[in-house]
């Protein structure tokens, strides 16, 4: 059996990487997303290994300490991190993982996993991933503010990934991901 590909899903917040992520999802159930595990409160709606695997401080530093993670890092106050065994089992397995990581972890996993392919996802500019923050109507000035600096940051490193794709229209960018994750020949 052929094992499976892991593949890294980055950019900044507002570029809407899980808007383009849960149309490929729909249009690819095959496809595996990673669950990844945090210590902040579920939000509402918010499913227990589903959505997120909810744990505490005690329990994450454990998970760190014994190298249960792929990678992980510290945003907003809280800790996320990818669980290794269920990523693992799946590739074995034969089936593609996605990660919908933040950059620190995305660096992580080039150390750790050098044959993922790893994927950034790019707003037309930063005008319009100003507008789709303050769109979302969910942060405060402040906030918004951080979250456009952080980006700024995090756009200088687009360059370190295998692929930058810019999600200009999200068919095009859902049909242009399609390509590079499908249409590569094998």
């Amino acid at each position: 059996m052929q094992s499976g590909k892991l593949i890294v899903l980055t950019g900044p917040s507002g570029v809407g990487k899980g808007t383009l992520l849960s149309s490929l999802l729909q249009r690819h159930p095959e496809l595996v997303l990673s669950v990844s595990a945090t210590t902040r409160s579920p939000r509402s709606g918010e499913v227990e290994g589903k959505s997120y695997f909810f744990v505490d401080r005690d329990k994450f530093q454990q998970m760190i300490e014994s190298e249960e993670l792929l990678e992980w890092a510290e945003y907003a106050g809280n800790f996320y991190g990818t669980p290794s065994i269920p990523v693992m089992e799946n590739i074995q397995q034969g089936k593609s993982v996605i990660l919908e990581i933040e950059l620190e972890g995305a660096r992580q996993i080039q150390k750790s996993f050098p044959d993922a392919l790893r994927i950034f996802i790019l707003p037309p500019s930063t005008a319009e991933l100003e507008k789709r923050l303050r769109g979302r109507g969910q942060d405060s000035e402040e906030a918004i503010a951080k979250r456009l600096q952080r980006a700024t940051e995090e756009l200088e490193a687009a360059t370190e990934f295998d692929i930058q794709l810019v999600n200009d229209n999200l068919d095009d960018a859902l049909q242009n991901l399609e390509t590079i994750l499908f249409d590569s020949g094998e």
